[in-house]
């Protein structure tokens, strides 16, 4: 068991107190971090603001240059960075590759963002241009799903931007972040990100703290609410990336058997444990009976199992917590004589966080299985007869972060996507996310946006100067 240390004002520091991380494939202890509090806050937010006084002032290649490096850093450690984010998040090793080789490509690629003056009047009378400035230090707090990922895409736009951060990754998967804080200690201008763990009471204390002026924050809806009530007390910026009950639509004229798999792994990835799963897939009557079946016979192909074992598909639910509300979950529709096509048993004796994959039969709307969001290997399908039926059903809910349309009619896929209430509507595919592109929810799936340039943005604030020409002085 290792012990591993938080970054602040470019120093590796504890304060003697622990929290344990488990690993949910066996719920064994796999490292510890510091149980930090006010008083580490307080030192981290202060070493941000003094660094953010020089660093704002850089210039964009200089900060493009850091962002480079810490690129650099990840893809150059990744063998060893993927393998202890298995460790303590549960994904299988091919999916921990992809998170952290896509966590170096995001940090490379949005490095090469910038925001250039936009000049609003250029005439005899007045030169006016609107600038953007940094907004300042930025608190981010991080979800146990995609921990790296979400990680970078908080601090690359922060640096990018010439904002500072501080960073508090989940305590149930704090490991992998600290090890990169240790790789781009020394890459990083001290003082400019800061990372530091602790107890979910930490958040609170980041989201009021009077000298961070940002908040970005991905997680439930629930939680992102008490964020945005926190900020509001100094009118804090914020950005949420909240919770998501997407919808899948299969028009009956998809190919059944080039779509179950794809249906499979839009919902099942990560466990099921991906904002922007198919969290609900609607097929239409045509094809729902051969489509359902090809999707069951495939979820009976994939192992699930300790995400460090080869052949290993579909891993364990990341903390108990979430466990235990996925099993509810499944009990809740078992109790309502729900029909299951895979799935539904649970084997208590064993260790590890483990659910068998779960496929439900055509359950009604208002059941929980539907309605709420799972996050976890759990997928309801459900039998349409129209489009504008199931475009209703579709929006019927709180949510709108994403959702997909399959279809050999891309015109009549678009068609349809236009009418989604979601940030984000795939046709032919899922979970697609650039660089380069803006992703934000409608609803209370979210506020603001991430990546592309309208993410950079929400690091800034627009400055415009205006210069009065032949002014009588």
């Amino acid at each position: 068991m290792t012990d591993y240390k938080n970054l602040i004002d470019g120093e590796m520091v504890d304060n003697g107190e622990w929290l344990e991380v488990l690993n949910p494939a066996n719920e064994q202890v796999v490292g510890r971090v510091p149980a930090c509090g006010k008083d580490e806050l307080d030192r981290a937010v202060a070493a941000a603001r003094r660094a953010f006084k020089d660093w704002k002032k850089t210039s964009a290649e200089e900060r493009q240059k850091v962002v480079q490096d810490i690129a650099a850093a990840i893809k150059g450690n990744a063998d060893e960075l993927f393998r202890l984010l298995t460790t303590e998040q549960g994904k299988p090793h091919a999916q921990a590759q992809q998170e952290i080789y896509g966590a170096a490509g995001l940090a490379a690629a949005q490095s090469t963002l910038t925001l250039d003056d936009v000049i609003n009047q250029d005439d005899d009378t007045r030169l006016s241009r609107t600038r953007r400035v940094p907004v300042g230090v930025v608190g981010g707090i991080v979800p146990w799903n995609f921990p790296v990922m979400m990680a970078i895409q908080k601090i690359v736009p922060a640096l990018v931007a010439g904002c500072t951060i501080v960073l508090k990754p989940s305590p149930f998967t704090p490991l992998t972040t600290l090890r990169i804080a240790e790789l781009i200690k020394d890459v990083v201008p001290a003082g400019t990100v800061n990372i530091i763990t602790g107890e979910d009471l930490l958040g609170p204390m980041i989201t009021e703290h009077p000298d961070i002026d940002k908040i970005t924050f991905t997680g439930s809806t629930a939680t992102g609410k008490k964020i945005m009530e926190g900020a509001s007390g100094d009118l804090k910026r914020i950005t949420l990336e909240l919770g998501g009950n997407d919808a899948s639509i299969v028009l009956p004229d998809a190919d059944v058997e080039k779509v179950a798999e794809q249906l499979f792994w839009s919902s099942f990835s990560n466990a099921g444990q991906v904002c922007i799963a198919a969290k609900r897939v609607y097929i239409h009557k045509d094809i729902y009976d051969d489509l359902s079946k090809a999707i069951a016979d495939y979820a009976k192909t994939v192992v699930v199992g300790d995400g460090s074992q080869q052949g290993t598909g579909v891993g364990p639910i990341q903390n108990k917590k979430q466990y235990e509300r996925v099993l509810e979950l499944i009990q809740d529709a078992k109790d309502n004589g729900y029909k299951f096509l895979t799935g539904g048993d649970k084997d208590p004796s064993g260790t590890g966080y483990y659910v068998p994959i779960t496929i439900l039969d055509n359950p009604p709307e208002d059941a929980r299985i539907v309605a709420e969001e799972q996050f976890g290997p759990v997928m309801p399908l459900l039998k349409f007869d129209s489009i504008d039926e199931v475009i209703e059903r579709a929006n019927n809910s709180e949510y709108g972060l994403a959702g997909a349309v399959w279809t050999k009619d891309t015109d009549k896929g678009v068609e349809i996507a236009e009418q989604l209430e979601t940030g984000t509507v795939w046709i032919n595919e899922f979970m697609q996310l650039s660089p380069f592109t803006p992703f934000g929810g409608h609803k209370q799936s979210g506020f603001g946006a991430e990546y592309g340039l309208d993410g950079l943005k929400e690091f800034t604030y627009p400055q415009v100067i205006t210069v009065k020409r032949d002014a009588a002085v």
